[in-house]
């Protein structure tokens, strides 16, 4: 009889990769549906102020509350999570110039960057469900 030496599970580099990417697509998803989105949607005294403050309507509230409530489904669902990282990846580097230069709050910047920095290596590392998404829209 041959004893067949198991890796454990832990030992597996990509196995470790994904889970982190889960459990940051995960709370990332959970924040920009919970967090970020459904504030615009009830018309939060803050969000309405800076949206106010920028100058292009409520309805720009509105739109950019819907792009973060897709963009934080698409996280939570493998075939969307790579396009739906790009996106966000979109949406938070115009945040931080949003904040940077129009609100005059450069230090307002950091966070959105950061996150963009997040959604980009998610981007990056679904990027076979990119690749698989795009080959089922183009048939």
């Amino acid at each position: 009889m041959t004893a067949i030496a198991a890796t454990p599970p832990a030992a597996r580099p990509g196995l470790a990769i994904d889970r982190t990417l889960w459990t940051l697509q995960i709370v990332l998803g959970l924040f920009f549906i919970i967090a970020s989105a459904i504030p615009k949607f009830v018309g939060q005294a803050d969000a309405v102020r800076i949206f106010g403050e920028i100058g292009i309507g409520a309805w720009f509230m509105y739109f950019t509350g819907l792009v973060e409530l897709a963009g934080g489904i698409g996280l939570l669902i493998y075939r969307l999570s790579g396009a739906a990282a790009v996106g966000l990846s979109i949406t938070t580097v115009c945040a931080a110039a949003t904040q940077a230069f129009i609100l005059d709050s450069p230090a307002g910047a950091i966070f959105p960057l950061v996150l963009a920095g997040l959604f980009a290596w998610i981007a990056y590392r679904r990027r076979d469900s990119i690749a698989a998404l795009r080959a089922l829209v183009s048939r």
